[in-house]
């Protein structure tokens, strides 16, 4: 399979209207040699609840605790976070220097198509499309399986005689996938969505930031907070334990190229996108860091929480805080409300690689999965295969618990 742009030599030629009436955004496309396939209806706000919703800091904290309160305790999160938020910051400039230069739907893939000697160019756009696309179908996989852990757990949390097996989060993994495919199935109600999904992250972390400290009947001193390392991994050096623990933070800080691939579906995206990156990067290094302090404060027993019953640590240190497993199950379920729109912008992401990677031939069936639906105005090809890929790497769940948590 070779990789071509569709208007590399002979398929692009511009539809003979006045150049007054043309799109300025829909030129600038076509002369990438592409045309304009989607309605641009994201605004910069949208673009910004997309990006955010998926990176989604503190939630990404949340999700992960079960790997950095293992690999490093507070002291991995709290300074992990700052650390990997100044590296965010250098990766979300330089995409945002690609994206105001090459306001492109591919991304990363289409930059390294125009950017690398001519002699490997093709092999290199090839293989980040590749890399970018599969980073997706993997991460929606991740989010999935927080979002149906944490439903499990909360069944779990009110029913101490309940015995979790794989196939229950399995279930619930699935369930997440298939409630968020349909989000996605309208593209009009998608920048509506971003913005409802950006709200609902916000105020669920002021609730919980609010909450649990005041709730909790003790608080821990200065000196576990910032200065208490713990290393549950078996590895006997303490810095191979902190970097493996980096996994949770970093985590938080993922997936910052979302907004590249909305570059056609925004106008002025050389403009808005960046702004949409470096936005998500700051108000997920404010949201997360602080979200992290105020849990760590309120933390009782750490090895309650690397041990709990309900296989999500976030959910027994709510309990452990507040003293109520209702009050816990309800802070957990504005989690699982936040990691729905994480999940419903992870499908928005994975489609729109998929449909502009298959647009250039660089997927198998490219015919079928560039198509967009002019009704829907949505690639719903690309998005329901993607979503059948996360259906069918959920199956690893059921053979091995590392796969979706190392």
């Amino acid at each position: 399979m070779s990789f071509s742009r569709p208007g590399s030599d002979d398929q692009m030629v511009l539809k003979s209207v006045d150049s007054d009436v043309v799109d300025s955004d829909a030129v600038k496309l076509a002369e990438m040699g592409y045309t304009q396939d989607m309605r641009r209806n994201y605004t910069v706000l949208s673009v910004l609840g997309v990006g955010f919703s998926l990176t989604n800091s503190w939630f990404g904290i949340s999700a992960a605790l079960v790997t950095g309160i293992s690999s490093g305790g507070p002291i991995l999160i709290v300074y992990g976070i700052i650390l990997i938020a100044l590296i965010s910051t250098c990766v979300g400039i330089s995409l945002s220097e690609l994206a105001s230069a090459y306001p492109n739907s591919g991304g990363q893939y289409f930059w390294a198509n125009e950017l690398a000697p001519r002699q490997y160019a093709n092999f290199a756009s090839y293989l980040t499309g590749w890399f970018a696309w599969a980073g997706s179908i993997f991460t929606s996989a991740s989010v999935a399986l927080a979002v149906g852990s944490a439903g499990v757990g909360c069944w779990q949390l009110s029913h101490p005689d309940f015995v979790i097996h794989p196939w229950h989060v399995f279930v619930g993994y699935q369930v997440i996938n298939v409630f968020a495919f349909f989000f996605n199935c309208y593209g009009k109600l998608l920048p509506a969505i971003g913005h409802v999904t950006l709200y609902t992250s916000l105020v669920s972390f002021f609730v919980i930031l609010v909450t649990v400290p005041a709730k909790a009947p003790t608080h821990q001193n200065a000196k576990f907070v910032f200065a208490n390392f713990v290393n549950n991994t078996g590895w006997s050096q303490n810095g191979i334990a902190f970097i493996v623990g980096l996994i949770n933070t970093n985590w938080a800080f993922a997936c910052l190229d979302c907004a590249t691939h909305l570059a056609e579906e925004v106008h002025r995206p050389e403009k808005m996108i960046p702004i949409a990156i470096m936005g998500t990067v700051a108000i997920g290094f404010v949201t997360s860091w602080f979200y992290a302090i105020s849990l760590f404060f309120s933390m009782r027993d750490v090895d309650g929480l690397v041990e709990t019953s309900t296989g999500v640590p976030i959910l027994a240190l709510f309990d452990q805080a507040i003293g109520s497993k209702g009050g816990a199950i309800v802070l957990e379920a504005l989690i699982m409300a936040t990691g729905i729109g994480c999940q419903v912008a992870c499908h928005t992401w994975q489609s729109r690689l998929c449909w502009s990677f298959a647009r250039d031939k660089g997927l198998p069936f490219p015919k079928y999965l560039s198509k967009v639906d002019k009704k829907l105005d949505v690639p719903l090809r690309a998005h329901f295969v993607s979503c059948v890929i996360v259906a069918i790497v959920g199956c690893l769940y059921l053979g091995s618990y590392t796969a979706f948590n190392r």
